[in-house]
């Protein structure tokens, strides 16, 4: 969703145009999460007020609008200590606009500014508890009376720290969030906060760095356990309360040497400038002052660390350039033969027919007793889950429950202590997931994460999991972390079948087909120029219906989402045993229908829905087997792709529709990464 990135220098001279350029840098890598306005406050020229500068639209308005501002007046100071905090928005108070940009406004001398990623619940009751002591609001939003909620508490007690100050703002509110201030009553000072919200802090020194942890300190209410007891990875079901030491320490660069501090969103952000990083749990309060970072948190959790650990990111600046792809979507789409190995690799070993993944290996043996599997997700991540569902049945002979994450909690659904359940997300931070994952947690179930995203939330709060290693995806519409999905829920159906003698030659062929995958997908990203002649046929219809069965169905689904996010079409995808039963009515031959039928078990049931639709004067287009002559038979156009193994063709016969939807989209001039209205890291329910 919305995109925050703070800077700030100690003792590293830095003009305000040099600090201002490392602002708008951090906003562009931040794009792809989607946003419709931004904005940035940086030091005036003597640090006892700011500058602000708002615009709606991309980041390319606002960086024009700042040489605007700057050529009128071009000061360019430097000096030891400079804060600047940016913004990307995506509305969810008030319309997009300049005045509901970000970062908002205390008061109009810019007493504290603040930028907000994520949905102050309680905002009403706080702003009628503000205008009642005549605080007046310019913007529609929830994050301005967060400024003032700050502003209000500063008047009350100005001997306050900063940091005293967010916590008590932070103690008022409810919701999900993720936040940096600034002030000008505090200069050269940066706080920064998340609940619900991803954030991390970057730290880049000329020396090595002093420690690789930082305490944490505690703040004066934490006199206990908060939070409801989780069961420990491993065995037992109580967790005992850790023992606690009130420390004091802070990092500090060694010798007072120069430091620059990173506050932002995404690790993306801040690859380009350090790659060592700490993510922020939820209530960590992070607070620069002279150069130091400390973290204190509201209150203590039962089994949270005593420090948060400096992390090395493995992410390279080359992952996240588009390099010659027109497009980052394309670029990723055309990378699925390196990322699907990359997701196999250390884990599959084809030569003696074993699959071994290390984050859930000593759960195994817990989950073959469980009483079922739930596998929970939103969007794209969900269709993978009904992708894989089939073979999970199949090879661990257990019940497979797949659930959409937001579903799932409007019902209130039973849990048991032996349920096992799936979390899948690409970040790791999608809002419905985690919150469905804390409420299977409290239940006692065990948590298995599937995440594309190192250091996540639900990465972190999983007891365990599979990092399905696709790489940096910036394209809102997900494409290879899907494949990735799909083939490490094969791998852990894989691992749960080692042991059953009656599986073994259905795991050999399974095995066979991830072998030759990558050789596969290129095959059939070599389709992409008939793909595209088929965009041309279909660019400017209004409607399109994607029709399969059995282990197709989920590409249906999947196909029919990207055509919806990228082209802004009407796509439906239709499980095609239903054709008969309301949907047959829609096929004319106008409508365009794209047909999936492979030579797999429902072969025979899929040749009759296709008969159906010809016979009420359809023209399909069809996506089948390299040389299957009768399907193609039946075709107006044919995209053939190569054959494999049954429950693996879903990851060859998606790559058509992620083409489809791209080329579509790009031939009507949308914006292909970043469609109209979506986000990529959907942190708001």
């Amino acid at each position: 969703m919305c995109g925050i990135f703070a800077y700030l220098n100690y003792l590293t001279p830095k003009t305000r145009r040099e600090v201002l350029d490392v602002l708008v840098n951090g906003l562009k890598r931040l794009e792809y999460r989607g946003y419709d306005s931004a904005g940035v406050a940086v030091d005036s020229a003597d640090a006892q007020d700011m500058i602000l500068i708002r615009r709606s639209g991309k980041v390319k308005v606002l960086e024009d609008a700042i040489a605007e501002v700057f050529t009128s007046a071009p000061d360019e100071a430097s000096r030891e200590v400079h804060v600047g905090i940016a913004h990307t928005r995506w509305a969810t108070h008030g319309e997009p606009s300049e005045r509901n940009s970000h970062p908002q406004r205390s008061d109009d001398h810019h007493g504290f500014v603040v930028v907000h990623n994520g949905i102050m619940t309680n905002y009403k009751e706080v702003k009628t508890f503000l205008t009642k002591r005549n605080y007046t609001f310019e913007s529609d939003t929830d994050t301005e009376i967060i400024a003032k909620l700050v502003h209000h508490l500063w008047t009350q007690d100005k001997d306050c720290s900063f940091r005293e100050l967010v916590e008590q703002t932070i103690q008022q509110m409810e919701g999900a969030f993720a936040l940096a201030f600034k002030s000008k009553h505090f200069p050269g000072e940066c706080v920064a906060t998340r609940r619900g919200s991803p954030l991390l802090v970057g730290i880049k020194t000329k020396t090595r760095l002093a420690t690789d942890h930082i305490p944490i300190l505690y703040g004066k209410d934490a006199d206990g356990p908060q939070h409801p007891e989780h069961r420990p990875h491993g065995t037992g079901r109580d967790v005992p309360m850790m023992p606690r030491t009130e420390s004091t320490s802070e990092f500090m660069p060694l010798e007072d040497k120069e430091v620059e501090y990173f506050f932002a969103s995404d690790a993306s952000a801040v690859i380009e400038h350090t790659n060592r990083v700490i993510y922020l749990e939820d209530d960590d309060v992070a607070a620069v002052k002279d150069g130091a970072l400390s973290i204190h948190r509201l209150r203590k959790c039962l089994d949270d660390p005593h420090a948060r650990e400096i992390t090395t990111l493995k992410m390279e600046i080359q992952e996240i350039m588009k390099g010659n792809y027109k497009y980052f979507m394309q670029k990723e789409i055309f990378e699925q033969p390196e990322s699907v190995v990359n997701t196999m690799r250390g884990r599959v070993n084809f030569d003696n027919q074993t699959v071994i993944l290390g984050g859930i290996k000593d759960y195994i043996p817990e989950i073959k007793r469980c009483r079922r599997l739930m596998l929970i997700g939103c969007g794209t991540s969900y269709h993978s889950a009904v992708a894989t569902r089939q073979l999970l049945e199949e090879l661990t002979e257990l019940p497979v429950m797949v659930e959409l994450a937001s579903d799932f909690l409007d019902r209130n659904t039973p849990i048991f202590r032996d349920d096992v359940c799936f979390f899948i997300s690409q970040s790791g931070e999608t809002a419905d997931t985690l919150m469905a994952l804390r409420y299977c947690k409290q239940r006692g179930a065990l948590i298995v994460g599937v995440t594309n995203t190192v250091g996540s939330s639900i990465c972190r709060e999983s007891h365990c999991g599979v990092h399905i290693n696709a790489g940096p995806e910036i394209g809102v519409a997900s494409t290879k972390a899907y494949t990735s999905q799909f083939i490490s829920l094969v791998m852990f159906a894989l691992v749960m079948s080692e042991d059953r003698l009656s599986l073994q030659q259905r795991r050999h062929e399974i095995i066979g087909g991830l072998a030759s995958l990558a050789g596969h997908i290129r095959k059939v990203l070599e389709l992409d120029e008939k793909v595209r002649e088929l965009a041309r046929d279909l660019y400017q219809h209004k409607s399109l219906l994607i029709m399969g069965r059995g282990y197709n169905f989920a590409t249906c689904l999947e196909g029919a989402l990207k055509v919806k996010e990228l082209t802004y079409m009407h796509s439906e995808g239709i499980m095609a045993g239903e054709l008969k039963h309301g949907p047959l009515a829609l096929v004319d031959d106008q409508m365009p229908v794209l047909m999936i039928v492979m030579r797999d078990p429902v072969y025979d049931k899929c040749m009759n829905a296709l008969q159906q639709v010809q016979a009420r004067q359809g023209r399909p287009v069809i996506i089948c087997e390299a040389g299957d002559e009768k399907t193609m038979s039946y075709a107006s156009r044919v995209l053939e792709i190569p054959r494999t193994v049954d429950c693996l063709q879903g990851i060859l016969t998606v790559i058509p529709m992620q083409l489809l939807s791209y080329h579509i989209a790009d031939m009507l001039n949308y914006n292909v990464d970043c469609p109209r209205n979506l986000a990529k890291s959907v942190t708001v329910e």
